[in-house]
């Protein structure tokens, strides 16, 4: 609890490594994650620092890991389920590792290439496969229209064509083919453009291929087209040529005749088939190579990213070049000195270095950073504290108040039995799971959220269901656990009320002041007659307002009180006086007063005389009108009582408005000089018993420590904090107004649900009525997780989270620290995450 309460207490110290030991010095240091290095060397450029070349070493490592992922992940190959935590490797393994990663990249790409290579291969040969069988069509057709068989054979024109050929023959011009295969989208274009550049010298025959054919550049499957162009003359081929080169055709020879055609034909199956057996052995081969390479590309991955953070963290040493050794300076827990000691010395005895690497407590002037050791159950609270911002060194934590505060106050905004059931469910689910690898290790950002505030979402469930037992409420009905205290048919005034009274009257009074009509308060909770009652919301907003107002003040004057062991800490025993009791006499001489009056109210008036029962309001407006006469008192005495309280107040607003920087300046000039030696002195000690320095020479510490008072800066800084405690001692009570607003709109919320969507299922009596009630309630259960549970609940939360750090937190914590970063690998990824890697 102390380290919880005040975070733990640091120090400063050095490291002296020895050269040949360092490494597994920082291993071992890294393992354990109990220090916080500095920076010795920050005017060095990163690219001058002694273990660069280490790092880049460790760099090209991660970009081979990076490959073979990228090849598992391609050949979809699984990576081992188990969580790996090898050791840092030694110096000496790692150039073994390095040139066992080379060899088996330079075989993985090898692999790649011929594979690559043969499935080139494969798609020419079915793409030209399909363009010697679809041009075959082509020439069927055109041989039926041709006028000279016996010298162009196969030559793919109609009928209409055949004068131009002849008159093309008789210049001399020469025919020629182009054929191959073109995409889908570009063949209209492709058709216009050769009309318009050759000028209508060319003949376009297409059909579009049955299959889908990979497209080489980008590995998709596409819709391609076998053309066959027919031309007269070289100047016309060439312009063809370039035509399709700009499309990305892939042209393929075209034999001259149909026996060459065949030939070709069974030639491109034989060899179509040969590819796909070679083909297949080569896959065969990449994926045995892989399945090996995915059983050790875990440890290797954790391994590298250990060794680069060990290098990285040499970076910040200095080297002794005399002393042949490595001096590094870290914040350490004074509790934890004991365990660096054993981790240099283990670091130390694995390479047998002759001379032992040792720590040193040194003193310094710096603020240290803040440690507060967490658990799993405490670590999501403490999380809510640090994004107000991490509390100062050694001030008071408020995350194991909040740790019951948090889901209270929670809970009062969202009492409900029914659905604070489910959430606890759902959180017991999430708690029991906890080590499971697939809901820890998922990239869903909401999801993690949830999961890393299970144990938050548990206890607000729990207290929710608490609250909702207070207001018997389960979704928006009540429960009659133990019977009404409200009896409707007892007599009274000589009158009964029956059956049929009850049936021909909607709305009936029940006088409680009447012995019989009422038989005593309900155990536990609130009534559930009142769930009935016409002024049921006028009694549940009577009563959770004031209940908020209570809960408010006692929730901020525990903060102001949590401030007393701040000021004692840090031997500031005048700010007890000076502050906090101003602070306390304000806040409980008003609002305490008004608690008061809400308490007394209930316990001094019975049922009898309650309608006759000043307002609370109208006497808290007229204590500040010093008008305690005008309306009729709760108490004797009250009016003098009110005029003494609101003195009391007044009188401590100067008092914490000038009183801390009148004794500061009176300490510095006023006080003697034996005044301000005994407050210099204390400052010392507050500093040396802070940082764990043991100065021997006085003189030299008040050099370091003495502080000049100025008595503008004093006042500046307490006024803005007078108004400010001022002012938020009303916006702050009126704040906690949330509670009562946020408890009624949930409840009415859950009302409403109720009575659109689950009274409509059950009105219907007949035979199908069960049938529509299912999806009824289907309807009923989403609306209520989505709605109620999701929505209402995460406004709650965020209700909540603003009372505390507003209302509750401001009164004792500054939040103006810096988080303790240590050096530690587990947090590197634990596990392979190879999306993250990539």
């Amino acid at each position: 609890m102390g380290s919880s309460f005040r975070g733990e207490e640091m120090c400063l110290a050095q490291l002296f490594l020895q050269a040949g030991s360092a490494y597994d010095c920082i291993g071992e240091l890294g393992e354990m994650g109990l220090v916080e290095f500095r920076d010795l060397n920050p005017s060095v450029n990163c690219f001058q620092r002694k273990f660069v070349s280490e790092i880049k070493r460790c760099e090209e490592m991660e970009r081979i890991l990076g490959y073979l992922l990228r090849e598992l992940k391609k050949a979809d190959i699984p990576l081992p389920e188990r969580d790996v935590n090898p050791v840092a490797p030694l110096p000496k393994h790692v150039m073994a590792t390095m040139e066992q990663l080379q060899r088996l990249e330079a075989e993985l790409s090898e692999v790649n290439r011929n594979k690559e290579k043969l499935q080139r291969n494969l798609r020419e040969l079915r793409e030209y496969t399909h363009m010697l069988l679809l041009t075959k069509n082509f020439v069927q057709r055109s041989s039926e229209h041709e006028p000279h068989p016996a010298r162009y054979e196969e030559f793919p024109f109609l009928e209409k064509e055949a004068a131009m050929d002849y008159s093309m023959q008789r210049l001399g011009a020469k025919l020629g083919f182009i054929s191959g295969l073109i995409q889908r989208p570009k063949i209209e274009a492709f058709e216009r453009m050769l009309w318009r550049v050759c000028k209508g010298y060319t003949i376009l025959s297409y059909s579009e291929v049955d299959e889908y054919l990979e497209d080489p550049d980008t590995g998709e499957l596409t819709k391609s087209v076998v053309f066959l162009i027919s031309y007269w003359g070289e100047l016309i081929g060439q312009k063809v040529k370039k035509i399709c080169d700009c499309y990305h055709c892939h042209l393929y020879p075209y034999p001259s005749s149909s026996e060459e055609r065949t030939d070709v034909v069974e030639g491109l199956g034989t060899r179509i088939q040969d590819l796909h057996t070679v083909l297949l052995r080569t896959e065969d081969y990449l994926r045995q190579v892989l399945k090996k390479a995915s059983e050790s590309v875990c440890m290797w991955f954790i391994q590298v990213k250990k060794m680069k953070a060990i290098y990285y963290i040499l970076n910040l040493c200095s080297l002794d070049v005399t002393n042949k050794c490595l001096i590094a300076e870290v914040w350490c827990p004074v509790g934890d000195l004991g365990a660096v000691r054993q981790s240099l010395e283990e670091g130390s005895r694995k390479t047998g270095a002759t001379v032992p690497s040792f720590v040193n407590r040194i003193p310094s002037t710096d603020t240290p950073p803040t440690l507060i050791k967490t658990n799993k159950f405490t670590s999501g609270f403490q999380n809510i504290v640090d994004a107000y911002g991490v509390g100062a060194y050694r001030e008071v934590n408020p995350a194991p108040f909040t740790v019951i505060t948090f889901p209270f106050l929670f809970a009062v905004m969202f009492g409900d039995l029914g659905h604070g059931i489910i959430m606890a469910l759902f959180a017991f689910w999430m708690v029991m799971c906890e080590n499971n690898r697939k809901l820890k290790n998922t990239r869903n950002e909401i999801w993690n959220t949830f999961f890393e505030g299970r144990y938050i979402i548990l206890l607000m469930g729990l207290f929710s269901i608490y609250t909702g037992l207070i207001y018997n409420d389960c979704f928006s009905k009540s429960l009659n656990l133990f019977g009404s205290g409200w009896s409707p048919k007892a007599m009274f005034t000589a009158h009964v009320w029956t059956d049929a009274d009850l049936a021909a009257n909607r709305f009936l009074s029940l006088d409680p002041n009447i012995t019989g009509v009422f038989n005593g308060p309900y155990p536990f909770g609130i009534d559930p007659i009142w769930n009935l009652a016409s002024n049921r919301l006028t009694f549940l907003n009577s009563y959770k307002m004031k209940m908020s107002v209570i809960l408010g003040i006692v929730h901020m004057s525990f903060g102001i009180i949590l401030s007393v062991y701040n000021h004692l800490h840090f031997r500031k025993k005048y700010n007890l006086y000076l502050v906090f009791l101003p602070e306390l006499l304000f806040l409980w001489c008003l609002f305490g007063y008004l608690v008061f009056m809400v308490v007394y109210k209930w316990l001094a008036f019975s049922a009898a005389e309650s309608r006759l029962a000043p307002s609370i309001l109208i006497h808290f407006i007229n204590m500040f009108l010093m008008q305690g006469g005008a309306t009729r008192p709760l108490y004797p005495g009250q009016a003098g009582l009110q005029v003494f309280l609101l003195v009391i107040a007044l009188l401590s607003v100067p008092v914490l408005l000038l009183g801390k920087p009148l004794y500061l300046y009176w300490l510095h000039t006023g006080g003697g000089r034996q005044g301000l030696g005994m407050y210099r002195l204390s400052l010392m000690r507050d500093h040396d018993m802070e940082e764990g320095s043991s100065h021997s020479d006085l003189s030299t510490s008040r050099e370091h420590q003495k502080e000049e008072i100025n008595f503008a800066d004093e006042f500046l800084h307490q006024s803005i904090h007078t108004i400010e405690y001022c002012l938020g001692c009303v916006s702050n009570t009126a704040s906690y107004l949330r509670l009562w607003a946020l408890s009624l709109a949930h409840a009415q919320l859950s009302e409403v649900l109720w009575g659109m969507v689950m009274r409509v299922g059950l009105r219907v009596d007949n035979s199908l009525g069960i049938l529509f009630l299912v999806p009824v309630f289907g309807l009923f259960a989403v609306l209520t997780v989505s709605i109620l549970l999701v929505m209402e609940g995460l406004s709650a939360f965020l209700h909540a989270l603003r009372l505390h750090w507003v209302e509750f937190q401001n009164k004792f914590y500054s939040g103006t620290g810096i988080k303790f970063s240590p050096f530690s690998f587990s947090l590197l990824p634990s596990s392979f995450d190879p999306d993250g890697f990539i």
